[in-house]
């Protein structure tokens, strides 16, 4: 066995595992404020990566100025898609909501084909040396400022619910609507900040994958295969939003390993996560750290 090779993909898993729980809280923010599950997410990250790559080539940009431009743009898109398309569906089935992300995702991703194309883009080169040996092992620079960067924005998630007046406002809402609104806290508002947040944070991973991968439409997916991180933490668990996102990016990389090595089935890469998701909605359909919702009739 290639003890070497298993532990570098060990921690390739996860760093990019540290990005399915960036991902996965956005998830978990839109559900637990408007208990709707967004899977247009995924196009976040695409829109938001394909932003930053033309302020960068067009505008000719630094880095750091086209990634906050990019922040800034992503965090206003997110508010007017949740004020104008999303808004007016308050009170309608939860199911017509959820068709509307679906057709959202569709259209985006069709929109971002037309605008710049099929072919995937590379970005400039933002970092003088692309990558560096720890102990023998190979990382990525992209890699790392991922890590610092999903390490901040978890720690910023439990600053602002734990302290901020607007942290508190969403956790109530995410509690019960009703109470909330007559606390006096405005639902419609936190409503389109748990979008203009989730769009962000998006576009932030969207954006440190395209460093090392390059743009293309498989960003995208994405928001598919973050699916299972978010079942398998809890729906409603920003914790368990973590913990998935980190179980899944180890469990896809050490499934690539064993099935390259023995098994040879091909493609475990992309399907163990969803193995995984099969069993836990069989043995525990809440996730690890979900909150049961027993109704009775």
């Amino acid at each position: 066995m290639n003890f070497e090779l298993l532990i570098q993909l060990i921690i390739n898993g996860l760093i990019v595992g540290l990005l399915y729980g960036v991902v996965a809280m956005c998830f978990v923010l839109v559900y637990k404020s408007t208990q709707v599950v967004n899977f247009a997410q995924g196009e976040f990250l695409l829109i938001g990566a394909w932003v930053c790559w033309a302020f960068l080539i067009y505008a000719e940009l630094p880095f750091i100025v086209g990634f906050f431009l990019t922040l800034f743009f992503m965090a206003g898109f997110g508010v007017l898609l949740q004020m104008i398309v999303l808004r007016p569906m308050i009170g309608e089935p939860i199911i017509s909501v959820i068709m509307i992300t679906i057709g959202l995702s569709m259209f985006f991703q069709s929109l971002m084909k037309w605008i710049f194309g099929v072919d995937p883009q590379s970005y400039p080169q933002v970092f003088e040396t692309q990558s560096f040996e720890i102990y023998g092992l190979n990382v990525e620079v992209a890699y790392l400022m991922s890590t610092g960067i999903a390490l901040l924005i978890m720690v910023a998630f439990f600053l602002f619910f734990k302290y901020s007046k607007h942290g508190l406002a969403m956790r109530a809402t995410a509690f019960d609507q009703q109470v909330a609104q007559s606390l006096g806290i405005s639902v419609k508002s936190v409503f389109a900040m748990s979008w203009g947040i989730a769009a962000t944070v998006s576009a932030t991973a969207g954006i440190v994958i395209g460093l090392v991968n390059g743009v293309s439409d498989s960003l995208s997916v994405m928001g598919i295969k973050v699916f299972p991180a978010v079942i398998l933490g809890g729906l409603d668990s920003i914790i368990g939003a973590i913990v998935g996102g980190l179980i899944i990016g180890v469990l896809e990389n050490v499934a690539e390993f064993f099935d390259s090595q023995y098994f040879h089935i091909g493609n475990m890469y992309d399907i163990a996560p969803f193995y995984v998701l099969l069993i836990i909605l069989w043995f525990k359909p809440y996730g690890l750290f979900g909150t049961k919702d027993i109704e009775r009739i």
